[in-house]
C-alpha cells in the first residue's frame, strides 16, 4: 500500500477510515527475536538479524500480523550505515541491508495476505482464523543515541560537540535509502530531544522525501521527553512539518501515556500514536531490562479505552510487549468499534 503521491493528511485519514477509525501498531521486536532464539548481544541489536537470521524477523512480523497489527515496523531501528561500517561492511552493503529490513516486512505482509485470503493457517493462538485487513509497513529510524549503544537514547544527552548539523549529516543517507525502499511511511522512533526532532523535520524538507512520516518521542516523567525538553515543544516541531502524519509517544511506561496524550493534543490536530513499553526499566550499563513495574497484557490493555478517548488513534506496544499484547489491543479496539456502531 505505497501511496507516494497522496497528500500526507489524506494518506492517514484514508488508512484510519479503512481500519474503522483506529489502527493497531505492532509490539516489541528484539525480545520476540530472542524468544525465537536470536542472540542480540551486539551493538547492532535487532539489526544484527538482518545479517544472521532474516527469517526470524519475518517470523516475528507474521506473528504480529496474525495478532491483528495494522502497522508493522521494520528491523532498522538500530541499523545505521555507520554501525554496519563498524562491522566491516561497505556503504553499499549497508544500504542493501537497510532496504532488506523493509523488504522482509513487505514479504511478511504478502505472506499474511496470501494465507488470510486462502484461509491456510493450521492453527492460531486464539482459535480464530486471521482475516485480511489493512496493513502498512513503516521503516524505523532510531536516534543517534541508539547508534551509540551507550544508553544515551534514554537520556537524549549527546554532549556539546553534537549539533543540529551533526545529526542531519548522520541521518541523511539512511533517510534517503529508507524513503526509497518500498515502505509506506518512515517511523522516527524514541526521539529523545528537541534538536533531533528538528533535524528530522529539516531533513524531510531538504531531501524532498515523498513518503509520509511519524514522530514518536519517549518520556520518563510523563511531562517532558527524556532529555528534559518539553513534550509540547517537541510535538510542535512535528506539527509544523507537512510531511509528518502523526505525532506520539513510544518506549514509555503505560502510566505516563494518558497525560502525554493530553499534552500532545494541546498543540496538534494530527493523529496521535502511542506504543508504550511494558513499564519495565532498561539498565543501560548492564544492557538488559530489569523487572520492576512491568504490567501484564490485561493491565496494559485496560488503559486502551482511556488512551483512545483522550485522542490516540494508533495504538500498539514497544519494548517487552508481545503478540499477545497486540492481540489484546486489537480485540479491545474491535469491541469499541462495535459499540460505536450500535
Amino acid at each position: 500500500m505505497v501511496l507516494k503521491t497522496v497528500d500526507a493528511s489524506t494518506f492517514i485519514t484514508s488508512f484510519l477510515r479503512q481500519c474503522g477509525g483506529s489502527a493497531v501498531i505492532d509490539g516489541g521486536l528484539a525480545t520476540e527475536l530472542e524468544r525465537h532464539g536470536a542472540d542480540l548481544n551486539d551493538p547492532l541489536w535487532s539489526a544484527k538479524c538482518l545479517i544472521s537470521s532474516p527469517h526470524l524477523i519475518r517470523r516475528v512480523h507474521l506473528d504480529y500480523l496474525e495478532a491483528g497489527a495494522n502497522i508493522i515496523i521494520s528491523a532498522s531501528y538500530q541499523a545505521t550505515l555507520q554501525g554496519f561500517e563498524a562491522k566491516g561492511l561497505s556503504k553499499e552493503e549497508g544500504e542493501t541491508l537497510l532496504k532488506k529490513s523493509v523488504n522482509i516486512a513487505c514479504e511478511a505482509r504478502y505472506l499474511y495476505n496470501e494465507r488470510a485470503t486462502k484461509g491456510s493457517w493450521d492453527n492460531s493462538a486464539d482459535g480464530i482464523t486471521p482475516q485480511p485487513h489493512p496493513i502498512l509497513v513503516a521503516a524505523s529510524i532510531g536516534s543517534y543515541g541508539a547508534y551509540l549503544a551507550d544508553g544515551s537514547e534514554y537520556s537524549g544527552i549527546y554532549g556539546d560537540n553534537i549539533t543540529l548539523e551533526t545529526l542531519k549529516d548522520f541521518h541523511r543517507r539512511r533517510v534517503q535509502v529508507l524513503a526509497d525502499s518500498g515502505a509506506d511511511l518512515i517511523a522516527f522512533e524514541t526521539i529523545p530531544n528537541k534538536m533531533e526532532a528538528k533535524a528530522y523535520a529539516e531533513l524531510l524538507e531538504e531531501e524532498a522525501i515523498k513518503i509520509p512520516s511519524w514522530f514518536s518521542f519517549s518520556s520518563k516523567d510523563g511531562i517532558n521527553v527524556v532529555s528534559g525538553d518539553s513534550i509540547e515543544e517537541c510535538a510542535l516541531i512535528a506539527d509544523s512539518c507537512e510531511k509528518v502524519i502523526g505525532v506520539g509517544i513510544n518506549c514509555t511506561p503505560p502510566r505516563y501515556i494518558l497525560g502525554l496524550i493530553k499534552s500532545v493534543r494541546r498543540v496538534t490536530t494530527k493523529p496521535i500514536l502511542i506504543y508504550p513499553n511494558s513499564g519495565e526499566t532498561y539498565d543501560a550499563g548492564r544492557k538488559e531490562w530489569v523487572p520492576s513495574t512491568g504490567v501484564t497484557d490485561v493491565d496494559f490493555v485496560s488503559h486502551v479505552g482511556k488512551w483512545q478517548e483522550a485522542g490516540a488513534s494508533l495504538i500498539g506496544g514497544c519494548c517487552r510487549t508481545t503478540p499477545n499484547t497486540t492481540r489484546a489491543i486489537s480485540k479491545a479496539l474491535s469491541i469499541r468499534k462495535s459499540d460505536d456502531t450500535v
